[in-house]
């Protein structure tokens, strides 16, 4: 949600935010896009060395895969952590979304907690920006503008919601992992999974080897977009909220060699200036954004621009989108260099190494985050709490259910796929959600291996009073009958 997000009228009760999104010619909703006819052929059997054997396998190191794999590990089962990048922390490190979204609820509480707190406590004092602690709820008008040009100030009140050094948090994270004893397995994309009287048992992933395989007794779908429960037969749900970005791609960059306090300077002095340099931009290049601030004052980071119409689970479209985020890089960086205050010696720094991808698939779940439950009801099987999109909502309570295929076996799927509806998911995709929920579905793993059942037979009490031994915030409610 970029920084001048505005409330809109609520149509139904649904559509809390606006932000712009990039509409492509030819290009419908989300997912839509015509597939091109494609001759088929058929592979032959083949016997699939198996890597390794483990109680807990982490398929995938994002937000969701890096809190599981250490909370499993912690509570003692054999994990195992597979990435398909060389680096942990997913969209947050390789996909440049350094701008870590409200952390606090909006009475400037913390419940972004326990790994989420942990992993950015970690960071070195150099490697993250945001407002203090004291800040974090204040109303007062001009401290909230200060803090609103710098992505941490929504609806006039002051949000932890800090920035990070993406190199920094690469490095926390393959620290925390390794530390708790779990296994890291780099350059493996996990590609299908193993399935034994209808339940995931373990994955088959590619690497440079060829197909290899990874046998588990509980599996954490932690891809981001439900590749495995999926290709295991799951039931999920791709409708989107066409005037949220939350169904938008994009790759975002860094320049370097900026002055960030000149431009923050400037746009708010000068608000006829910046409205009219923006139109200058989009007239020039039809795709144009404008830069956020990062961890520190030389670089500028562009969350945009954001497109739709793109399915995140089409090669084509994924590579469409590449090819124009990379020509909108390099057009911003000439238009910035020559018309915008502090960008006169702007260099490109780094084109995010991973798409940014927003939803493919929600599961469908034993439970569900719905739009209703933003009145503040807490779930019994509650697994976190969630921050809404505006004061007018109480927090949101999320369920274990969530996370629980309705009838698949074997796996949790924490992470932007779990199981929610699309006005939910407008913020649930979010990273500290995703440390939240993952941080859940490890505890809940090691658990289930502990006890000798199906993750869907988990105490639930149990998994409540592991997370908050693990520093997690729940309710108050449910922390008192955990």
């Amino acid at each position: 949600m970029t920084e001048d997000a505005r409330e809109a009228p609520p149509e139904g009760g649904r559509l809390i935010f606006q932000s712009e999104i990039f509409r492509v010619p030819g290009r419908g909703r989300s997912g839509t896009a015509p597939a091109a006819a494609r001759a088929t052929l058929t592979e032959p059997a083949r016997t699939v060395p198996v890597h390794a054997q483990c109680d807990v396998l982490v398929v995938g190191g994002g937000p969701a895969g890096i809190a599981a794999a250490v909370a499993s590990a912690r509570l003692g089962a054999r994990t195992l952590l597979l990435e398909r990048y060389n680096h942990l922390g997913g969209l947050s490190t390789g996909g440049l979304v350094i701008w870590i979204d409200r952390m606090s609820d909006w009475s400037g509480r913390p419940v972004i907690r326990g790994f989420a707190e942990e992993y950015l406590d970690r960071l070195p004092k150099d490697a993250i920006a945001g407002p203090p602690r004291e800040a974090w709820g204040s109303r007062d008008s001009a401290t909230a503008a200060w803090w609103g040009q710098r992505t941490a100030a929504f609806h006039g009140i002051v949000t932890h919601s800090p920035t990070c050094d993406p190199e920094a948090m690469k490095l926390a994270a393959q620290a925390m992992v390794l530390e708790s004893g779990a296994e890291i397995l780099f350059h493996a994309w996990g590609a299908m999974p193993v399935l034994r009287d209808g339940a995931v048992r373990g994955v088959l992933f590619e690497c440079k080897a060829g197909r290899r395989a990874v046998l588990a007794r509980v599996v954490v779908d932690a891809t981001g977009d439900g590749d495995l429960y999926h290709r295991a037969g799951a039931a999920s749900s791709d409708d989107i909220d066409e005037r949220d970005i939350h169904h938008s791609m994009n790759t975002p960059w860094l320049f370097g060699g900026v002055d960030m306090p000149r431009w923050l300077a400037w746009r708010a002095a000068n608000p006829g200036e910046f409205a009219e340099f923006m139109q200058r931009g989009k007239a020039a290049h039809a795709l144009f954004d404008k830069p956020f601030v990062s961890w520190r004052d030389d670089v500028a980071l562009f969350m945009g621009p954001r497109m739709a119409g793109f399915s995140a689970v089409d090669v084509a479209d994924q590579t469409a989108v590449e090819i124009a985020s990379h020509k909108a890089m390099g057009d911003h960086l000439a238009f910035y260099r020559a018309h915008a205050p502090g960008f006169e010696r702007a260099f490109a720094l780094l084109s995010a190494p991973q798409l940014g991808v927003r939803h493919a698939r929600r599961l469908v779940g034993m439970g569900a985050v719905t739009r209703e439950g933003w009145d503040g009801r807490v779930q019994p099987d509650e697994i976190g709490v969630s921050p809404p999109l505006s004061p007018r909502f109480g927090n949101v309570s999320v369920g274990y259910g969530a996370l629980v295929p309705r009838e698949l076996d074997g796996l949790l799927a924490p992470g932007r796929h779990l199981s929610c509806d699309a006005t939910s998911h407008s913020f649930l995709r979010e990273i500290p959600q995703c440390w939240t929920t993952g941080q859940a579905a490890g505890v809940a793993a090691a658990l289930a291996v502990g006890a000798g059942v199906e993750p869907r037979a988990v105490d639930v009490r149990a998994v409540q009073r592991a997370l908050l031994r693990q520093g997690a915030h729940l309710s108050d409610t449910v922390a008192l009958a955990a």
